[in-house]
């Protein structure tokens, strides 16, 4: 299966599709955008079913996120410009440098259950408006709307062998399968660092490019003088969204003394005003987790929380509601205080709706404790002390830091991740830079 993927989208390479110029390929990335907008209904209720993530937050943003997509990669690879120079030579003569833009080939896109479509289109967008083709793994647990989308690309005039959609599982699979193939010429991942890892292995040999954007351990600090009201708002976002299933999700609380007990009583107040319910019910807030596996991961990080000395706030259990829903795989939104830095609770990655809040008396204590990780991917700082937002932000060991906001993103922005959180930047000009060939070419005037 994976070969005859790859095969076809090898020829793909030498058909119609590779000789297409950049103008045709970003109206058909266009025509993409407008499909997805004619059949969202259909996306909407595919990444519902795969994900069990509440019906309006799919609505909201996971498929306009994904007509964004196309239509912002569409628009950079028609305006997107190169370097050029004219150089002096020791002859007293001169040279033009310049440099073009050509496919990678065949580029390997693996991507996770949380996000699914979102991810997915973030990275077939530029990979296709750089004239690449792309075989796609989805998740196992979440492989409808990349099937979906083939229905799109085909509606939209994209030629066969162009979008390749495989499934099945990662070790020994057709993920492991995918990064192996010697046809393949690069290979970009989204998920768990450890599996980020095990790609570079496989790949290693052959130096084929990669993008990862990994886990996170992400860290909030909250100052006393922050807007009190919108900074509950967005940090009970920043841990509960899509029931913490969000590699950007805020895991770590670092607040201000003098406003730390009001702070995790409003936040308690906040977590239990969510609606856990249906994920087909609008009013609905938190969904299930992906999966029994990910909840059991999950509910065992709550009991080592407890049996590290942490104090439960709120929540810390699976919650019942004497109907069909009890079949689901939810758990109610969770905070702790009282463990220190060294927890395990405090310094690992669980993908969950729960955090641990702790308090601190300067700045400098603060950014020691929020940059004393491993990971590196997100951060978010909330002051109303503008010179203070800035001096904190720039000391984040992180690919991306919000100051008093989280998730707002600028698609033509960096995005990645340092230390286990990832290798590379995505996004904007970031992106064609990763899915191109920069070939520069050097005439003697």
């Amino acid at each position: 299966m994976v070969d005859r993927a790859v095969h076809a989208a090898r020829q793909a390479l030498r058909g119609p599709w590779g000789k297409l110029v950049i103008a045709q390929r970003a109206s058909l990335l266009h025509k993409i955008a407008a499909g997805i907008e004619a059949r969202f209904d259909d996306f909407v209720h595919a990444e519902v079913a795969d994900t069990g993530k509440p019906i309006a937050l799919a609505s909201r943003l996971d498929v306009p996120r994904a007509a964004a997509n196309f239509r912002i990669f569409a628009d950079l690879i028609r305006n997107a410009s190169l370097e050029s120079f004219q150089t002096e030579t020791a002859d007293g003569k001169s040279a033009l440098n310049y440099a073009i833009r050509k496919p990678l080939g065949v580029v390997g896109i693996i991507v996770p259950w949380n996000l699914p479509l979102l991810l997915l289109t973030w990275k077939v967008a530029p990979a296709l408006a750089c004239g690449n083709t792309v075989v796609v793994k989805p998740s196992e647990e979440t492989p409808a709307t990349a099937t979906l989308l083939a229905e799109v690309m085909t509606a939209a005039g994209i030629p066969p062998g162009v979008y390749n959609v495989i499934h099945g599982f990662g070790p020994n699979s057709a993920g492991e399968f995918l990064t192996r193939h010697p046809d393949v010429s690069a290979v970009t991942f989204t998920g768990e660092s450890t599996t980020g890892a095990a790609i570079m292995k496989t790949v290693a040999a052959s130096v084929k490019p990669i993008s990862f954007e990994l886990g996170g351990k992400n860290a909030a600090i909250v100052f006393a003088d922050c807007d009190f009201d919108e900074t509950i708002k967005g940090i009970s976002d920043a841990v509960f969204l899509n029931t913490g299933q969000v590699c950007l999700c805020a895991e770590r609380l670092y607040v201000e003394r003098p406003i730390f007990d009001k702070f995790v009583a409003a936040l308690k107040q906040k977590a239990e005003s969510l609606k856990l319910g249906s994920p087909l019910e609008q009013t609905t807030n938190l969904g299930p987790l992906i999966s029994w596996q990910h909840r059991e991961k999950v509910i065992s990080y709550y009991r080592l929380a407890e049996k590290e000395g942490a104090t439960r706030i709120t929540g810390g259990s699976i919650p019942t509601f004497g109907n069909e829903l009890d079949q689901g795989f939810y758990l109610q939104p969770t905070i702790y205080t009282g463990l220190p830095e060294s927890a395990r609770v405090v310094k690992e990655e669980i993908f969950g709706p729960l955090c641990h809040i702790a308090p601190f008396d300067s700045e400098e204590e603060a950014v020691a404790m929020a940059n004393d990780t491993k990971y590196g991917l997100a951060a978010s700082v909330w002051t109303q002390n503008l010179r203070r937002g800035h001096r904190i932000s720039q000391q984040m060991n992180v690919g991306i830091t919000w100051v008093n906001c989280w998730f707002l993103r600028d698609l033509r922005t960096p995005f990645g991740g340092a230390g286990l959180s990832g290798i590379g930047r995505e996004g904007g000009i970031h992106s064609l830079n990763f899915y191109s060939e920069l070939n520069n070419i050097c005439i003697q005037l």
